[in-house]
């Protein structure tokens, strides 16, 4: 069937995204603030792809590629130098993901939820370490494209 029919919330958030990322320690104190351009998309019957670009007050910018591909069964895993995962649907507003930093003992929990009219969505990750959360991560994005 492919990535679009199997995975039909997914397809929903194909676009251009613009927010803010807030990273807070396990206290809740602001670690990092940054500003986020994000281009999702879906290729073919079978490929995700994302690109993330970051600016930071401060003048700094970063910028990610997140190539997915669809393993089946609703689920999409990903694989890049910096990091590895899988994210699935949940429910009609919902996306999962788990994943973790190569090289560091970390996973990673993030949860999507799309609004209803599509033009917002919000994002939580947890970090966690042997266990424990010792950080969070906020993401507020509104649709620009």
């Amino acid at each position: 069937m492919g990535l679009r029919a199997e995975m039909p919330l997914l397809a929903r958030h194909e676009g251009e995204w613009e927010g803010e990322y807030r990273h807070l320690d396990r206290d809740g104190k602001l670690l990092d603030r940054h500003r986020v351009e994000m281009t999702c998309r879906i290729v073919g019957d079978a490929a995700y792809h994302q690109t993330n670009r970051y600016t930071w007050d401060d003048g700094r910018t970063e910028v990610h590629e997140f190539p997915g591909t669809y393993l089946g069964g609703g689920r999409c895993g990903f694989d890049t130098d910096r990091l590895e995962g899988q994210f699935w649907e949940v429910d009609d507003s919902t996306i999962y993901l788990t994943w973790r930093f190569k090289g560091r003992p970390l996973r990673l929990y993030e949860m999507i939820v799309l609004s209803a009219d599509g033009r917002s969505r919000s994002r939580v990750w947890q970090w966690l370490e042997d266990g424990v959360c010792v950080r969070r991560t906020l993401i507020d994005e509104r649709r620009t494209a």
